[in-house]
Formats: C-alpha cells, sequence, structure tokens
C-alpha cells in the first residue's frame, strides 16, 4: 500500500509523446495517481492523451497545468525545458517535485536548478526507454518495465522528495541508478547517444553504394540499425546538448575501427580474433546483468 507521503495527488506531464504519453498511461494503469493533468504544444495533443486514457484533464497552459500538482515531468525537448519553467514556476506548490526526462542533463540540470531554487524542489530523471517510432500513437503502459532510471539529484538534496520521486518511477518498473549530471552526460554519449550515431552512419554507408545493397539485408543489419528510425530533430538536439562527450565517443570509436581496419589490412586473423572474442566475451556479460 501506498504511504500517504507517497501519494500523488496530482501528476502533470508536459510533453504527451512518447514517453509522457507512456507515463500517464502507466500511471493510469496502475492507480498511482488520483488525478493525471496533461499540457502540450497543441491543444489537440493535449485532449488526444485524454482520449487516449493517458491523462484525466488537458490545461490550456503550462501554468495551468501545473497548477495543483505535486509532481511535474517536463517531457519535451531539453532545449524547451527552461523556457516552459519561466512559464510555469510561479504557480507551483512549494512541496511539489519538478523532474525531467531529459537524455542530457549537466546543462539542463544547471538552468532548472537556478530557475526553480526557493520555489520547489527539482531532481533530474532520465529513464533509459525508448522506441524508434514517436509520438503519442507510439506510446506503452509498459514502456518502463525492466528499464533502468538515472536520477541525477542535487549534492544536498532532501530525502523526502528524492524517496518519492525514486518511489514514482520503480512503480513503474524502473530499476534505479543515481549519479552526478556531469557523469550521466559522460556514460550516456556512449551508450545512447553514439550507438545512434553508428546507426544512421551504417545505414548512410550502405546507401552511398548507391547499387541494391538494401535488397539483400537480414535481420543482423535490421537490428543493428533499428534506432535509426528515430526522429532526426529530437536526435540532433540531444547530439548537440551533449556535443564534448559525444565527439570524445566518436573519437574513440574511431580509434577502435582503426584497429580493426588495421587487422584486417595486416591479415591479423589472430589479432583480429582475439579482437571479437574479446567483445563476445564482454556481450554475454551485460546479458547476464538483466
Amino acid at each position: 500500500m501506498t504511504s500517504k507521503s507517497q501519494r500523488i495527488r496530482q501528476l502533470t506531464i508536459l510533453g504527451p509523446g512518447l514517453l509522457g504519453g507512456s507515463i500517464g498511461l502507466a500511471v493510469k494503469k496502475r492507480k498511482l495517481a488520483d488525478k493525471v493533468v496533461v499540457w502540450g504544444r497543441r491543444i489537440e495533443s493535449a485532449r488526444a492523451a485524454v482520449k487516449r486514457g493517458a491523462a484525466d484533464f488537458a490545461a490550456d497552459t503550462p501554468a495551468d497545468a501545473v497548477r495543483g500538482s505535486d509532481l511535474v515531468i517536463l517531457c519535451t525537448p531539453v532545449e524547451t525545458m527552461a523556457q516552459l519553467a519561466r512559464e510555469f514556476r510561479q504557480k507551483l506548490l512549494r512541496e511539489s517535485i519538478v523532474t525531467d526526462i531529459g537524455s542530457t542533463k549537466y546543462d539542463i540540470v544547471k538552468h532548472l536548478s537556478s530557475l526553480l531554487s526557493g520555489r520547489t524542489t527539482y531532481i533530474g530523471s532520465h529513464p533509459m526507454a525508448g522506441s524508434e517510432r514517436d509520438g503519442l500513437a507510439a506510446a506503452q503502459a509498459n514502456l518502463f518495465e525492466g528499464a533502468v532510471c538515472i536520477l541525477t539529484p542535487p549534492p544536498r538534496a532532501r530525502t523526502a522528495p528524492l524517496k518519492k520521486l525514486a518511489n514514482f518511477w520503480e512503480s513503474l518498473g524502473c530499476r534505479l541508478r543515481t549519479t552526478s549530471p556531469a557523469e550521466h552526460d559522460e556514460i550516456v554519449a556512449y551508450i545512447s547517444h553514439l550507438p545512434h550515431m553508428v546507426a544512421a552512419a551504417l545505414v548512410n554507408v550502405v546507401h552511398g553504394r548507391k547499387d541494391k545493397a538494401f535488397d539483400f539485408i537480414g535481420n543482423g543489419f535490421r537490428d543493428m540499425t533499428r534506432i535509426a528510425g528515430g526522429p532526426a530533430e529530437m536526435w540532433s538536439g540531444i547530439a548537440m546538448s551533449n556535443r564534448e562527450e559525444l565527439r570524445r565517443s566518436v573519437d574513440r570509436l574511431i580509434e577502435e575501427l582503426e584497429t580493426i581496419r588495421r587487422h584486417v589490412a595486416n591479415a591479423s586473423d589472430v589479432e583480429l580474433r582475439a579482437y571479437l572474442r574479446r567483445a563476445r566475451q564482454q556481450r554475454e556479460e551485460i546479458q547476464h546483468r538483466f
């Protein structure tokens, strides 16, 4: 049973896309909040979320949406979050918790912590869940089950709000990790942002052959490039907001590709085999963690 202090009276979701819609569906399915309010840049999107069953009420403005909420989740592109916070901060309850689901953290934590300081509690979140599809139509109530959610609390975060936010994500099925915003951005550059760029590069390399190579692809190529189907605008924004860490990860990948190139050019079968075995062993260890 959820304790009174953990109970969410009103949850506000700003941005009813894939993740915002999935949060709403999961919360409604699990009865985690008494009321779910949603806002979108287009009122039609917010109303569609209500019709889909991801929210109870569609608000006209961000300020209207957060009024009376004890948990507010920013599910918009990271570059829009600071401006939204300026629009709604005066309407927040003192006891509210504000979080976000942004894929980068250092800049947005710095901005939101400054904007919301003295008004309410802000703690960054990043559920590592998603799909190559986007928008409310792709939302799923079970999207977060088994997913890692990274929290980036400030150094002296109060225990009660942090516990309530952690409990919320765990109630959606997430496994929690905690780190600093800077370390978060370094890690996700390697495990999330770089893989997307690699998938896009693979598709573009094959496309650049100007032949019928796409007619011959199998499951391996499809699996490797699935995430390249994500929205270009969103991923471009993510890459630019984490460009230094992404650049470093690309440099490291180039070093690894140069190693493979050297083994192949030198016909170093033994070295290449050892390289591939190390990768296979690491991949098997990853599998055992889940």
